[in-house]
């Protein structure tokens, strides 16, 4: 008798090479590798929440005090949002590099962190 699963044979596990579980299909893998390969630009990694909108905001005015192109990319998918390593939102990258995670700047914090990455 084989009562609470002693007994049953356990199923194998699917292997993956993503870190995710098996959860990446190639597509998204793909898409992240792009993503992360674009080379100098900003990023915002989030959900498109308030804080990451907050975020997103705050290092606009940062790029404008400082004379740097203003354009921010707002990533929403989770995929890529993976593939840079990042597990607590808001993010930051610059140029690639991952700078700032898990909170919101302020606009003081981002001119230095763009003073310094830049």
């Amino acid at each position: 008798m084989a009562l609470f699963g002693f007994g049953k044979k356990k199923e194998e596990e699917k292997s993956s090479s993503c870190s995710c579980g098996g959860g990446c299909d190639p597509a998204s893998i793909e898409k992240a590798t792009e993503t992360m390969n674009q080379g100098e630009a900003v990023k915002v990694l989030g959900s498109g929440c308030a804080k990451c909108n907050e975020l997103e905001a705050n290092v606009k005015k940062a790029l404008e005090q400082v004379g740097m192109d203003t354009a921010i990319e707002h990533i929403t998918d989770f995929s890529v949002i993976a593939a840079y390593g990042v597990m607590t939102t808001p993010a930051l990258v610059v140029d690639g590099k991952v700078v700032s995670y898990g909170k919101v700047l302020k606009v003081e914090e981002a001119v230095k962190i763009l003073q310094k990455v830049r």
